[in-house]
């Protein structure tokens, strides 16, 4: 015996319409990341990038100098300072300073919502075959390259070398 009848027919519609809801819900999901919709672990924002104090101590070598900098992460994801170019040198190095041991480096860690600060006596910038000696209160050009965010050009000011900044 089979059970027919409206009272079957519309059940059998309502377990139909379910299924199908149910299966044009699922296809409309998007787990792509993309939307608000997506999974987000792990994507924390970009890294917004400022530079300050900035500046070059005046060589006491005609071939060497030094450079310090901060770079200031207001935004939510990490990135690295990769390299330094500019004209006043042909090769600028990356160094840390662990103790009284100088170590160059392939990149410095810019940390998200933090600072990188390069300083005197702590990680800093090595500017090699200077194509002149700087002079105090001469500007020099920096462009600054890292992993993911766009360049950054300062100009930056030649301090004597005694000279300390303010915290």
């Amino acid at each position: 015996m089979t059970a027919t009848g409206p009272g079957i027919r519309k059940a059998a519609a309502v377990v139909l319409t379910v299924s199908l809801s149910a299966a044009l819900t699922a296809c409309g999901s998007d787990d792509s990341g993309g939307g608000d919709g997506g999974n987000h672990a792990g994507h924390k924002g970009a890294p917004k990038l400022s530079v300050s104090g900035a500046y070059v101590s005046q060589p006491p070598m005609d071939d060497m100098a030094a450079g310090y900098l901060a770079v200031r992460n207001a935004g939510g994801g990490a990135d690295e300072l990769t390299s330094v170019t500019t004209p006043l040198a042909s090769e600028v190095t990356l160094h840390t300073t662990k103790g009284n041991r100088m170590k160059q480096v392939s990149s410095l860690d810019v940390p998200a919502d933090g600072r990188l600060e390069l300083t005197s006596g702590g990680d800093h910038l090595m500017l090699t075959n200077l194509t002149h000696r700087p002079k105090v209160g001469e500007r020099v050009s920096f462009t600054l390259h890292f992993a993911t965010s766009d360049p950054i050009e300062i100009k930056v000011p030649v301090e004597p070398t005694t000279y300390r900044p303010k915290d």
